[in-house]
């Protein structure tokens, strides 16, 4: 796709105001209320072929993102997955994209988005979770394009969390609190299962990451947000 890598502060600021107003847009759209957050209606099982929709909308753009085959279930060791605080994995036998069933609802498509793509031939954490949110967002259901936009949302909020604490407090100001509370639930989440194991599986699965060709290890998941700007640069959000 020839998409650029590099971005300013002012193009992250802008992207990051858009994505508030979209998040916002939708949020809204499905609860009827800025104070509520959303609740995902569709099972887990229902959920795995509503996903289809948004892959065969990417394609008609982007022929090489065409996913063929559903093969996608949740993990039996969705427990152990959670301790090590991985949302999902691909089965390097079956090439079955397994995800973590106790995920918080409204995140579940992008965690399946990212796995499928996985499936289809990326390997690098970057491109899947860009992929992922492409396949999300392009899908006709408002709470699947919810999970998209949000999850990339809470990606570049953290990054100015990181970067610049008062532009992130009058960015956070922006979003609504129903969203908010989105990301509320799914920290309660991860943090009900936060021990020593998930440091030390981190730790490794940085390192695997780093020895095969994704040099930023572990923060290649954030880098997508690098992807992101640059192709909405020419996109409506």
């Amino acid at each position: 796709m020839e998409i650029k890598r590099e971005y300013t502060d002012a193009d992250l600021l802008d992207f990051t105001q858009k994505l508030i107003s979209k998040t916002n847009e939708i949020q809204y759209q499905i609860t009827k209320n800025k104070n509520s957050k959303v609740v995902f209606p569709y099972s887990q099982k229902e959920s795995f072929h509503m996903i289809l929709n948004g892959y065969d909308n990417l394609a008609k753009e982007h022929p090489f993102f065409k996913y063929k085959t559903l093969s996608v279930k949740n993990s039996l060791f969705s427990v152990p997955l959670t301790y090590m605080g991985f949302g999902g994995y691909l089965n390097p036998f079956t090439n079955e994209a397994q995800v973590n069933d106790l995920l918080p609802m409204y995140n579940f498509p992008l965690t399946t988005s990212h796995e499928m793509a996985h499936q289809i031939g990326f390997a690098s954490e970057s491109e899947c979770n860009f992929i992922g949110v492409l396949a999300s967002v392009k899908n006709d259901n408002l709470y699947y394009q919810y999970s998209g936009y949000s999850f990339a949302l809470r990606y570049c909020l953290g990054i100015w969390q990181y970067k610049n604490e008062n532009v992130f407090n009058q960015l956070k100001k922006k979003v609504n609190i129903g969203v908010l509370k989105n990301y509320q639930e799914s920290q309660d989440f991860w943090k009900k299962y936060d021990t020593f194991i998930d440091e030390g599986f981190h730790f490794l699965w940085d390192n695997f990451l780093k020895s095969n060709n994704q040099k930023d290890g572990m923060d290649s998941y954030s880098k997508f947000i690098d992807l992101m700007i640059n192709y909405y640069k020419t996109r409506e959000l």
